[in-house]
């Protein structure tokens, strides 16, 4: 990993005596050129684009356990699933969650146990090396409740330690504080239903005693507690929801639920609504639609049942059967994916006059006709009364999401669906509305919900994946400044001033702000400046200077700028690490807001960018700069290395030339 490499800087205007010229007009007009024809040539006909999403090899793990969980193995994708595994594989036998990170307990041992179960020899020397490094970390009571539970669905952990999902949870009404379904994020009840039933009725499969994991506790499994531990203080809410659950463990064990038929009967209910038409699996993302998978066949589904066999063939659409690489996304990202390059392209200079508008035009129009006009889940904590939005993936009618329909916002003010301004406003009217009811307590969006931000529920026992509430984000509030200031939303109204208030409490003392949705502080720092520009505020305050400082401050020698998500664990780390495209675009972006185009840093980065592209007109970029649940798991965007670097050398250029933002189509009243 890279340190930390300010720019040298003039101590009293902030430019740069002697900065070395910027590569001439014409290099950067053949980059974004290029960058231009690789977007267009990757585009679908019907004028989306989706980008891979790429992950650890957790995914193919799970896939592996769940097959032969199933009793179902497909000789074929297991010996693909055991390659990809193995190629991923440390030099310290572990298995890391993103690129460069060291090994992680809970990938490590999942990767060691798919590999043991697909019949690799546990005395290989890599499985030796796996099996010393999973014990070095901990071993199997280390991992967090969701990895052991796929464990014990193999019986290689004990139901009665890990915690308890009451299924009654789907009962509750939204008032009640505990254990309500809503008072989570969406991702995590769409997870927690289908557990909950798997809870109940606990659906184990014995495996053979040499593909056990015996070896992987530390201690021996004999006479340990391995619940989870109070903690030391009396009065706490951890302390509260453990004796919660032995409550529920009680009446389990006693066969005193009342509730529990009907709760199965309508948890049941609510994940198949979510699994129908309208979506592309439950939820559309990876541990919620392998979850449900499992819990069909546990309440008995065959696989020629209407349900469960569409659930098998939504999972099945995440697979990327390269000959080379088998893979498995943890969802599918075309809406933001199309959004973005929209941005990239119009702002790059693909507008009415240039050839490629064309495809512009008909990526607006695939945009325009996935707008969600059904109320999700949202409604249940928002009671705007108009439904809109977008969701990330192709079908997920359910789950919009706030980020996803900013951007498609932005996208559509340049292209009205079918060049009629009309239709434009009427999005508009619905769309804008719908964001602006998002607005939390705190002045700040959140990603799917509102105000789902109970920070005390992060002590329940199964909460340990880091992501059990929505907190709004200060990157998702610049997003939405930014969008508010391309339309000419006025500045002065409440609404505004919220936002602002609340991006100002939650900048770090050095300037920063966290990013919640990509590697980190450069992306959380980013997207703030560019909103607070858009918004019309004073780049000149003292704030906002030293946020323009911090980022400056953490270019790399070469130009760039990098971050790794250990930055999540160690905040010390921010700014650090090896120059990747998208991070340094997402910096120029932020710099160049800031009013002074003159500084050796700009240049430099935009210098970088030249530099580094492909002749093809992508970058390369095989660094994780993407964020699911920070400190869990990560995502690498295939797209961010192309349609970023475009966007940012557009707004380069578009400054330069006077010219914050192109032209909209659409401006508030």
């Amino acid at each position: 990993m890279s340190a930390r490499h300010p720019t040298q800087q003039n101590s009293v205007t902030g430019t740069s005596k002697g900065a070395p010229e910027i590569a001439k007009t014409g290099r950067i007009q053949e980059t974004v050129r290029l960058a231009q024809q690789n977007l267009l040539r990757l585009q679908n006909t019907d004028g989306h684009w989706a980008g891979e999403l790429k992950v650890d090899s957790t995914l193919c793990s799970d896939y592996i356990l769940y097959m032969h969980w199933a009793d179902s193995v497909d000789p074929v994708l297991e010996e693909k699933c055991v390659a990809h595994i193995r190629r991923r594989q440390l030099s310290d036998g572990g298995w890391n969650i993103y690129y460069e990170g060291p090994s992680e307990i809970n990938a490590t041992i999942k990767a060691y146990f798919a590999l043991k179960l697909a019949g690799c020899p546990a005395q290989a020397p890599w499985m030796q090396e796996a099996r010393a490094t999973a014990l070095r970390l901990g071993g199997i009571p280390a991992m967090n409740t969701y990895a052991k539970l796929y464990l014990a669905l193999l019986g290689q952990f004990s139901w009665d330690s890990l915690p308890t999902i009451p299924a009654e949870i789907v009962l509750l009404p939204s008032w009640c504080p505990f254990f309500n379904l809503y008072e989570m994020s969406s991702w995590s009840r769409a997870m927690i239903v289908p557990l909950a039933i798997l809870n109940h009725l606990k659906p184990t499969r014995q495996v053979p005693p040499e593909k056990q994991l015996h070896e992987l506790y530390p201690a021996g499994t004999e006479g340990d507690d391995f619940t989870p531990h109070k903690d030391h203080r009396l009065l706490t809410w951890r302390n509260f929801f453990l004796r919660a659950d032995r409550a529920l463990k009680w009446a389990h064990n006693v066969n005193w639920n009342p509730l529990r038929k009907r709760a199965l009967a309508k948890a049941l209910k609510w994940m198949t609504e979510r699994m129908g038409e309208g979506s592309d699996g439950l939820a559309a993302v990876f541990p919620a639609m392998l979850n449900s998978i499992i819990a069909l066949q546990a309440l008995g589904h065959e696989k020629s049942s209407p349900i469960l066999a569409k659930a098998i063939r939504d999972f099945e659409g995440l697979f990327v059967d390269d000959p080379q690489d088998f893979r498995i996304q943890p969802c599918l990202s075309p809406i933001w994916d199309t959004a973005i390059n929209i941005i990239a392209l119009v702002e790059s200079g693909v507008d009415a006059s240039h050839p490629g508008f064309s495809s512009v035009k008909l990526a607006a129009q695939w945009l325009a006709d996935r707008e969600v006009r059904i109320r999700g889940d949202w409604a249940i904590k928002n009671p705007h009364p108009v439904a809109s939005g977008w969701a990330f993936e192709y079908r997920n009618d359910f789950y919009p999401d706030t980020d996803d329909t900013m951007m498609v916002l932005m996208a559509l003010r340049f292209a009205p669906p079918g060049g009629n301004a009309a239709v434009l406003k009427q999005i508009f009217e619905r769309a804008l509305p719908w964001l602006l009811s998002f607005q939390c307590k705190d002045g700040g969006w959140a990603a799917f919900d509102k105000d789902v931000t109970q920070h005390w529920l992060e002590d329940i026992p199964f909460a340990d994946h880091n992501a059990i509430i929505d907190p709004t984000c200060s990157d998702l509030t610049g997003r939405m400044l930014e969008l508010l200031g391309y339309i000419g939303f006025d500045p002065l109204t409440p609404v505004v001033r919220r936002a602002v208030a609340h991006i100002r409490r939650t900048q770090e003392q050095d300037g920063s702000w966290y990013g919640r949705w990509g590697v980190n502080y450069v992306y959380g720092t980013w997207q703030i400046l560019r909103g607070l520009r858009a918004i019309g505020e004073p780049m000149d305050q003292d704030w906002i200077v030293r946020a323009r400082d911090w980022l400056e401050s953490c270019q790399n020698e070469d130009g760039g700028w990098g971050e790794s998500p250990a930055t999540y664990d160690d905040p010390s780390l921010k700014g650090c690490g090896d120059s990747t495209p998208s991070q340094t675009a997402w910096a120029i972006m932020g710099l160049c807001a800031c009013n002074d185009l003159d500084r050796k840093s700009i240049r430099r980065a935009v210098d970088y960018l030249i530099r580094t592209q492909n002749g093809d007109g992508s970058w390369d970029e095989p660094h994780t700069t993407g964020t699911g649940f920070p400190s869990v798991f990560y995502l690498s965007y295939d797209m961010y290395r192309n349609n970023f670097p475009l966007m940012a050398l557009a707004t380069y250029a578009n400054y330069q030339a006077g010219k914050f933002h192109q032209e909209s189509q659409f401006r508030c009243a």
